[in-house]
């Protein structure tokens, strides 16, 4: 064998193992580019190795000190282990949230989740007129939100539309003095965002709760409609109780006076219905229902957040219905460290019934206030995550 021929021979073989690594060789696609994609769906997202999916999890950490009276939220009873004389204590709580977010792109359009779990240690709130001794305990585990969104079609566990679409009462700890409609609900809803401001939904929901949740096959029926701009925003919606047949609408009014300060009116009013009908009615709604759960037929609610400097804010609400019930909050919240909050709350509740410590039909005593006004305050610590 020539010189040559084994040139050519080795020549030939390198040939073969470079062509063979060529076809063993797979150009791995760029991380980056991964997370650009789930940068679509917000901060914090991360890919999910071996699918198309993005995850974000996070959550947050609170512990809340409340003191006040039954009247409020604030509050909790208990009795002396001696005499089991009734008396008030601190209202301790300690909270743990858990948040899951995915989202992926699809030919069908963009696929979510979202799940929020909540876990609770502390004593219970119990009324004037329960002796039993308040102990401190772990509470259950609170599915909160677990739905699946395709497109603008969700369905799942969520809070009613009739509260998410038009929003809450302000940014204070003790929203509900005057209560603004239903929350828990498994839903079939669809969002339809029209990217120039408007937006609508369509809400399908079981309700919960004794009252709440729907006795035949026929849902409660939840539509809104929502104009977004600059200054602010309206938002309408209304919510049909089946049960009860009864109508509820809220109309909400947002108004972006400055950079720093936010104002917002919210008007609720809601038919009777059946609601009032307790002595015919299987199960008695004391006149609130799933959506209009306020007392009598009208009610409000109205607040401001504004932003005293990069780490303060203060926030105000005030509420009334037709019953002449009452509240107000306002709190500070100061951020000691970037997602760590502490805010201190002050709150008023005014019963207006006549059924002071009692149920009474159209006046049900929502706070269970043994006195016509109530004053406590709350004090949390939260870390987020």
């Amino acid at each position: 064998m020539t010189i040559g021929s084994l040139l050519l021979g080795s020549t030939a073989a390198l040939i073969a193992v470079s062509d063979a690594r060529a076809v063993i060789i797979v150009p791995q696609p760029d991380p980056t580019e991964y997370l650009k994609i789930c940068d679509v769906y917000g901060s914090s997202y991360v890919y999910i190795s071996g699918t198309e999916a993005c995850l974000r999890i996070g959550g947050y950490v609170s512990y809340n000190v409340g003191l006040g009276h039954v009247g409020l939220f604030d509050h909790a009873r208990t009795s002396d282990v001696r005499t089991g004389e009734d008396q008030g204590t601190w209202q301790n709580n300690v909270r743990f949230t858990l948040k899951a977010w995915t989202g992926q792109e699809t030919e069908l359009g963009t696929l979510k989740t979202y799940t929020e779990t909540r876990v609770n240690f502390g004593n219970r709130h119990t009324s004037v007129s329960d002796s039993s001794r308040s102990y401190a305990f772990n509470g259950d585990s609170i599915l909160t939100f677990a739905w699946i969104q395709l497109g603008g079609l969700r369905v799942g566990k969520d809070w009613s539309a009739f509260d998410m679409f038009i929003g809450g009462a302000g940014d204070v700890l003790n929203q509900t003095p005057v209560p603004y409609g239903a929350l828990d609900t498994n839903v079939v809803q669809y969002y339809f965002d029209a990217a120039n401001g408007f937006s609508a939904v369509v809400s399908l929901e079981e309700g919960s709760g004794v009252v709440g949740t729907i006795d035949n096959y026929a849902p409660h029926i939840v539509g809104g409609l929502k104009y977004t701009h600059g200054w602010g925003g309206i938002t309408s919606v209304a919510g049909y109780d089946s049960n009860y047949e009864s109508v509820a609408v809220k109309v909400r009014v947002d108004i972006n006076v400055t950079d720093e300060l936010l104002l917002f009116g919210m008007f609720g009013y809601g038919s009777n219905g059946k609601l009032n009908d307790d002595s015919m009615n299987a199960i008695d709604a004391h006149g609130r229902g799933f959506y209009k759960i306020w007392g009598g037929n009208w009610a409000f609610w109205a607040g401001a957040a504004y932003e005293l400097n990069e780490t303060t804010s203060f926030n105000l609400q005030l509420s009334g219905d037709q019953l002449k019930n009452y509240g107000a909050a306002a709190n500070v919240a100061y951020a000691l460290l970037p997602d760590f909050t502490v805010t201190a709350e002050l709150d008023y509740d005014r019963y207006g019934g006549s059924a002071v410590g009692k149920v009474k039909a159209s006046e049900v005593n929502w706070a269970n206030a043994n006195k016509k006004s109530s004053v406590g305050g709350i004090l949390r610590f939260e870390r987020s995550f």
